[in-house]
């Protein structure tokens, strides 16, 4: 139980760090472009690990040719094309959109869990992502339906987005895989293999950027995407994934959206309406529900079957 506890407190801290992201960005991107904003964040992040890995004197396991795909996949879907997703979507539309797309997250990840790693949705589960799903629809659908304050006009950035959504169940998802790996040898070589993906891209941006224009906050945010969004989280997500099921775990990516639906009011002026706090509440009974549903079934243990 305790050991659960852990994993849970784990994997809150994780998304609701993950759900500043979408904020921080919208700040970073007004100077930095794209490629080149990725680029940094994943080269601080490897510049973290490298040393932390060693100082720890931890050894890579045997890389088997699974385990290499496994790798290979989370690194290209669930860092380069999550990030590029994410990033040109915040572009196109505003974070409150954003939310909208990012409140699809556990009805991503618990179909993601059925299909492939063939888990099982009891009925506990089942009421805790429908109180999920309305939960972030109280926050985002019916909110501008009830204000009209937002139109739909940023489709292709709304698209990006929800691509952002399904890259990342994959990328945490899979993560479940690797269940011989340490979390932080996991977090470095993904880390060290986006920086590599992204560098051919970034070069031309270093180029075509005014340097002398960012302002030292930007690079504070910079340096906070780099090292507690993109260490820490995904090394706190990386360790709670690994002690509860892919359908329990799918109920945490809402709290990336209370994350970005409070910060969006804090830091970006955006309004805040009583449909949030509802949202919210129903979110956090949602994980309560799904959390007390979470016993390990025959397909959690037998993952490598179907790997």
């Amino acid at each position: 139980m305790k050991k659960s506890i852990k994993a849970y407190s784990q994997m809150s801290f994780a998304m609701i760090i993950t759900g500043s992201f979408v904020v921080v960005n919208k700040f970073i991107l007004q100077y930095i472009p794209v490629f080149l904003a990725s680029e940094l964040r994943l080269l601080i992040a490897s510049l973290v690990l490298i040393p932390v890995f060693l100082a720890k004197r931890e050894k890579l396991p045997q890389i088997k040719l699974r385990d290499a795909l496994i790798l290979l996949l989370q690194s290209f879907v669930g860092v380069f094309l999550y990030s590029l997703c994410i990033l040109y979507g915040l572009k196109k539309t505003t974070a409150l959109e954003s939310g909208i797309i990012l409140s699809t997250s556990p009805a991503v990840m618990a179909f993601i869990s059925w299909f492939i790693l063939k888990e099982k949705l009891n009925r506990g589960k089942q009421l805790g992502i429908t109180l999920i799903v309305f939960g972030t629809l109280s926050i985002n659908i019916a909110g501008i339906l009830l204000t009209g304050k937002v139109a739909f006009s940023s489709l292709f950035g709304n698209v990006l987005i929800l691509l952002a959504v399904i890259s990342n169940a994959v990328f945490f998802l899979f993560g479940k895989l690797l269940d011989s790996w340490p979390s932080l040898a996991i977090s470095m070589v993904l880390s060290v293999l986006g920086a590599l993906l992204f560098l051919p891209f970034a070069i031309s941006d270093v180029f075509a950027t005014k340097w002398q224009n960012i302002p030292f906050f930007i690079w504070i945010q910079t340096f906070y995407t780099g090292t507690v969004v993109t260490v820490l989280a995904v090394y706190l997500m990386n360790q709670g994934i690994k002690r509860v099921s892919g359908n329990t775990a799918a109920a945490f990516p809402a709290l990336s959206t209370i994350s970005t639906t409070l910060l969006s009011w804090i830091a970006l002026n955006e309004k805040i309406y009583w449909y949030h706090f509802l949202g919210i509440a129903f979110i956090l009974l949602g994980i309560i529900v799904m959390t007390l549903n979470s016993r390990q079934t025959k397909g959690v243990k037998d993952y490598r079957r179907h790997a």
